[in-house]
């Protein structure tokens, strides 16, 4: 299985997701959009992972590698690879497949309960009812036609889905770790507002055991998704 990864600022990469493909034996490969490089074809991997960013999807002109990006993530998906998505990921998947994306009423940042749905599938059944996920996002999805609705949450209806059994789109973040968060912090810092739905700093690397249980989260689902677990 040959795993390539868009990542699209240098203090977003897959973090946990390193650890995963590590143990499995799972070699990575990935593009940094933001040095403009060639992106591979939908015949050079196996899974496309998606990762997060502080970018909207509708930010062709400003960005000017997303109008390839979006072509490959639709192309993989009609090639029959296995597409993870990631916050940022999780929007260019359901814009992709022709959902509609757009501001969500609420930021939520920091760690909040994420509530698996009935609909959730095959999928969904690598997940708790309920779980602590790590979160960092403003924008936010329809669910796409003839996909599975994943997760919800209090300030957001549409925390993920799944479609064709292959597909995952996560907005939500369980690849996160404890060096991942201070980057995040770092560098965006600027939104934390006070928000209803937004933590402090200091609240979301109090406890280092939270990145741990999430991590092992994004494994499972990664090794339920890609067959590691049958």
């Amino acid at each position: 299985m040959r795993l390539h990864y868009l990542q699209h600022v240098p203090f977003e990469d897959p973090a946990g997701i390193f650890q995963w493909a590590a143990a499995r034996g799972v070699p990575m490969t990935g593009s940094r959009l933001y040095e403009d490089p060639p992106l591979p074809t939908a015949g050079d991997f196996d899974t496309l992972l998606v990762m997060g960013g502080p970018m909207n999807i509708y930010e062709d002109d400003r960005y000017r590698w997303l109008p390839a990006e979006k072509r490959l993530i639709g192309e993989a998906i009609g090639a029959g690879k296995i597409v993870v998505g990631i916050c940022l990921g999780a929007q260019l998947i359901a814009d992709a497949l022709g959902a509609r994306v757009q501001p969500n009423r609420w930021r939520e940042i920091g760690w909040l309960p994420v509530r698996r749905r009935e609909t959730a599938g095959f999928l969904g059944e690598a997940l708790p009812p309920v779980w602590e996920a790590f979160h960092w996002h403003g924008d936010t999805f329809d669910l796409p036609a003839g996909a599975l609705h994943l997760a919800a949450s209090t300030a957001c209806a549409q925390q993920g889905f799944v479609y064709d059994d292959r597909v995952l789109a996560l907005q939500f973040h369980l690849e996160t770790t404890p060096e991942s968060a201070r980057a995040l912090i770092a560098h965006c810092g600027h939104e934390i507002d006070g928000g209803p739905f937004v933590q402090t700093a200091a609240r979301m690397l109090a406890d280092p055991a939270r990145f741990a249980r999430a991590n092992a989260l994004m494994h499972r689902l990664l090794d339920r998704l890609c067959g590691f677990d049958r």
